[in-house]
């Protein structure tokens, strides 16, 4: 870790709530908001998700499997996500979100007409900008605990 922990604190609550009390808490609601309010099915939530948690190098990302209503996506899943442009696991839909998440984590400038044209023929308006915001937080709180050292400690607050 590269944040200094006082002894008998958790180290996600410690740096998310008691370091920066007026950021943290409201940051870890958005991230929980990704996953307690989706309407994206599983397994194309999974592959964007899991495809920056390959990006971002997060281990505890790499390890967490989303589930709902008891479900989680298949072991081998993860990597398919890896070989996503090749894989036969994927329909359209699962393979368009882990292109997309790949990217525009590491190419938004590339994000063409040609591929906003797959995109809206396979996803609504509304699925774009809500896997686009779950995107982000994933990037973008994948990359924060990776670079401070969190993710080998990192675990899901609970709403």
């Amino acid at each position: 870790m590269r944040i200094d922990i006082p002894d008998g604190e958790e180290p996600i609550p410690y740096v998310w709530g008691e370091m920066v009390p007026g950021i943290g808490p409201v940051a870890a609601q958005f991230s929980m908001a990704v996953y307690d309010h989706s309407s994206l099915g599983l397994r194309e939530f999974e592959a964007a998700r899991l495809r920056v948690a390959q990006i971002n190098g997060c281990l505890f990302c790499l390890d967490w499997r989303t589930e709902r209503d008891g479900e989680k996506v298949e072991t081998s899943f993860i990597e398919a996500v890896e070989d996503w442009r090749d894989t036969t696991a994927f329909d359209e839909r699962t393979r368009l979100a882990a292109e997309y998440a790949e990217r525009y984590a590491v190419d938004h400038h590339g994000l063409d007409d040609a591929f906003w044209e797959r995109m809206t023929a396979h996803y609504s308006q509304a699925e774009i900008v809500e896997m686009s915001m779950a995107i982000g937080s994933w990037l973008a709180f994948g990359r924060l605990n990776h670079v401070l050292g969190l993710d080998t400690v990192c675990a899901l607050p609970k709403p």
